[in-house]
């Protein structure tokens, strides 16, 4: 299976973890256009308890818009989602999606270097969590 996100174990409470994942996101440019609370929405919809979890739509906009010029089918895979997972009492597991699918899913190669881009600053997002730990 190809992989398509790419992740990091960070050694803090979810809570903790969520806002250092927003921070560091802003210091790389990207600002949070979505969030989905997956808990409340399982619990609200379904009654069922899961253990934390929040999808951020994260988004870049001069990254984007060099996207949507390049496929416009790229929407699709917009914002770039950044999930937070509860791991355990004192552990949280941050899973993005690895941008470079973006060129693999459509072959459209002009994506390739706003994907490299837009992949830097996000392994650089995964970086500042662990080494803040």
């Amino acid at each position: 299976m190809t992989a398509f996100t790419m992740s990091t174990t960070v050694a803090a409470q979810y809570a903790e973890t969520v806002a250092r994942v927003r921070e560091a996101l802003a210091d790389a440019g990207f600002g949070v256009l979505t969030e989905i609370d997956i808990k409340a929405t399982l619990k609200a919809k379904l009654d069922v308890d899961v253990e934390p979890k929040i999808i951020l739509g994260a988004c870049r906009p001069q990254l984007a818009h060099q996207a949507l010029a390049a496929d416009p089918r790229v929407a699709a895979l917009l914002p770039c989602n950044v999930v937070v997972s509860a791991d355990g009492p004192d552990s949280s597991l941050v899973e993005i999606m690895d941008p470079s699918v973006m060129e693999d899913f459509t072959g459209t190669a002009e994506l390739g270097p706003i994907a490299a881009d837009a992949k830097e600053r996000l392994s650089g997002v995964l970086a500042a969590l662990t080494e803040g730990a």
